[in-house]
């Protein structure tokens, strides 16, 4: 088991009201920043968007996700099975064939991910302009 994984589900305190990010550290028992950090990693997010509507075999899962190792791949897959977000189907031919497909919860968060997707095309011109700028900036600051 992944170092600072709880075995059992908890509930936080209190995520509606008054909302206070720096909380996810502080609450006993609440899992939202580990969950945060395992869906919003880029193999996590690759994965979930090409499954969604969709079932892919292993080899095609990593065929498809440049850079991913076979090590990580397989990591990612377990990870997200684990949090109920990817099923794991077991085919009982030779050669063994497994394919991977979202759950219907994670269908909900391929829904959220398009939603972030979307925002990030709408937006890459002004968030390169800001690049830009920023390091032109840090190129006069260091030329000082």
């Amino acid at each position: 088991m992944e170092e600072g994984t709880l075995k059992s589900p908890t509930h936080c305190a209190d995520t509606e009201g008054d909302y206070d990010a720096l909380q996810w550290d502080t609450r006993q028992g609440c899992e939202v920043r580990q969950i945060l950090d395992r869906v919003a990693d880029k193999w996590s997010l690759l994965v979930i968007a090409l499954l969604d509507r969709r079932r892919l075999r292993f080899s095609e899962l990593r065929r498809r996700i440049d850079g991913i190792s076979q090590r990580m791949l397989t990591v990612t897959l377990r990870q997200l099975e684990r949090d109920g977000l990817v099923s794991r189907t077991v085919h009982p031919v030779v050669p063994p064939r497994v394919d991977y497909e979202l759950t219907p919860l994670g269908a909900t968060l391929h829904d959220t991910i398009r939603s972030l997707v979307v925002w990030t095309e709408d937006h890459q011109d002004e968030i390169a302009a800001a690049r830009a700028e920023y390091d032109r900036r840090a190129d006069q600051a260091m030329a000082s």
